[in-house]
């Protein structure tokens, strides 16, 4: 996919805390994350989760975003979705389905496994901000002395 624009700094961050947030990021088992689809400082997304059902099946829920940055501040809309249930080992075909029938191709999603580890939800989120923020422009606070806990 080819950006045309920096998108909106934060805003799939602020997705993928949104979707732990509605679904409970201990359910969440996988989360697909597609790429964003930038046009100046408009930005519109996709995540996909797979989360913990009844034996091995699962549960796909979703959550579309749309953000806008403008002098006026930034907007914020989304939709969450429960979409069906399914065998967990099926969810990365239909993965696979929903990218070939998107009008545009956004390119393949990213695949997280989270396993029910709201920590690593969290990290995930932190991750997309930072970089976000990287791409948009330097960040407000200054980089750690390198040192790792």
């Amino acid at each position: 996919m080819q950006e045309r624009g920096p998108g909106v700094p934060g805003a799939l961050a602020r997705a993928v805390r949104e979707l732990s947030g509605r679904t409970g990021g201990e359910r969440i088992e996988r989360l697909w994350v597609f790429p964003p689809m930038r046009r100046g400082r408009r930005e519109t997304g996709l995540l996909a989760a797979g989360c913990l059902a009844a034996g091995d099946r699962r549960l796909l829920v979703t959550l579309s975003y749309r953000s806008e940055e403008s002098g006026e501040g930034i907007s914020y809309e989304s939709a969450y979705q429960v979409e069906g249930e399914a065998p967990s080992d099926r969810l990365p075909r239909v993965m696979e389905g929903v990218v070939r029938r998107m009008s545009e191709d956004p390119g393949s999603p990213e695949s997280h496994e989270i396993a029910g580890d709201e920590e690593r939800l969290e990290d995930l989120a932190a991750h997309l901000e930072s970089a976000s923020f990287r791409a948009a422009g330097p960040p407000a606070v200054p980089p750690s002395n390198g040192s790792e806990e």
